[in-house]
């Protein structure tokens, strides 16, 4: 087990002195034990629980491609073959209590099970972009909102110097206070926000950004009706939509032009890029307690089947150290949910 360790933690505070906190990050990359360890400082230690979508749920589904996307790529999971997927819904954030009805994050995590034990796994959320554009402008952040030890509260100073220098932290925080609280996991739209790149026959790379959007459509709750809702009622909800056939995505593509950005996770297509369909993703079981398959999948989105590539994103390679070393905590603390 890797233990939180305090020298490693003054360490990270260290390196985010009040003056830095005014300036662009820095391009030194960020040991996946201090990031953690940062992550844990500012949102709390919670053992045995995921750093990061404490609250979930596992569920299992399939998947079948369509004639579009392969024509796009070659990768397996379009074959038009039935294809397994292990399915992990959550609440973002690192409280496994957070409240349900809160107007904050929603999480898909996938792993297709493709054929010769080839392997698709990504993360999506309910918003189309992320918090930061860098591991450093992300760990900077954290170490903005760190609770002061006396006043249990982050120091709003630091919180405002580091926003005013990095103005796109503040974007998905926009984006959630903008939108209804989500009536289920069910049915909420699930932004990719990085780039990919999809191969061809031919060799043909087409850079897009995916979302998954809910077939039965949106539903959001009123102020009202999710204050009746109360803060548990997601598990409960998703699996009787399950059990009802009533849960279910379509896997669409947002082409990117030529001009278009597709290196920042902060920075969605611009509106109006043509969109295909590369299939049709139904969720057919969700687990009646914390148990299921999700144990050890760390949903990192470099895991890729041969015909999909990532892009020049640096959000994307940061991902799976500190996914791996979450892991390894919360297995050796005593695992309390998939």
């Amino acid at each position: 087990m890797t233990q939180l360790v305090p020298t490693a933690v003054a360490a990270a505070c260290a390196l985010l002195t009040a003056s830095a906190f005014a300036q662009s990050p820095s391009a030194a990359p960020v040991d996946p034990n201090t990031f953690l360890n940062q992550f844990e400082s500012t949102f709390g230690k919670f053992e045995g629980f995921r750093r990061s979508g404490a609250k979930g749920i596992c569920a299992t589904g399939e998947f079948l491609g369509s004639a579009d996307a392969r024509a796009l790529s070659t990768a397996s999971a379009f074959s038009g073959n039935p294809v397994p997927v292990v399915a992990r819904f959550s609440v973002g954030g690192a409280n496994p209590k957070a409240p349900d009805n809160a107007r904050s994050q929603r999480n898909l995590a996938l792993q297709f099970n493709l054929p010769n034990g080839e392997q698709w796994q990504m993360g999506n959320i309910s918003a189309p972009v992320f918090g930061a554009s860098s591991p450093q402008q992300f760990f900077g952040r954290l170490a903005s909102l760190q609770p002061d030890p006396v006043t249990k509260t982050p120091d709003a100073a630091k919180v405002k110097a580091f926003a005013d220098a990095n103005p796109e932290v503040l974007l998905q925080g926009k984006y959630f206070a903008s939108q209804p609280v989500p009536a289920s996991f069910g049915t909420v739209n699930y932004w990719g926000v990085h780039a990919f790149g999809f191969v061809n026959a031919s060799g043909t790379r087409q850079f897009g950004k995916w979302i998954f959007e809910p077939v039965g459509g949106l539903q959001g709750l009123t102020d009202e009706e999710a204050k009746a809702k109360g803060p548990a009622f997601l598990f409960d909800d998703l699996r009787q939509r399950v059990k009802d056939g009533k849960v279910a995505f379509n896997f669409n593509l947002e082409l990117a032009q030529a001009d278009d950005k597709i290196d920042s996770a902060t920075v969605p297509l611009p509106e109006g890029r043509k969109k295909v369909n590369l299939g049709l993703l139904k969720i057919t079981s969700a687990a009646e307690d914390s148990g299921g398959e999700c144990l050890t999948i760390t949903y990192n989105p470099m895991v890729l089947p041969k015909g999909v590539e990532p892009s020049g994103d640096p959000m994307l390679a940061a991902r799976a150290a500190p996914y791996a070393v979450g892991l390894g905590r919360r297995l050796t603390e005593g695992a309390k949910q998939q």
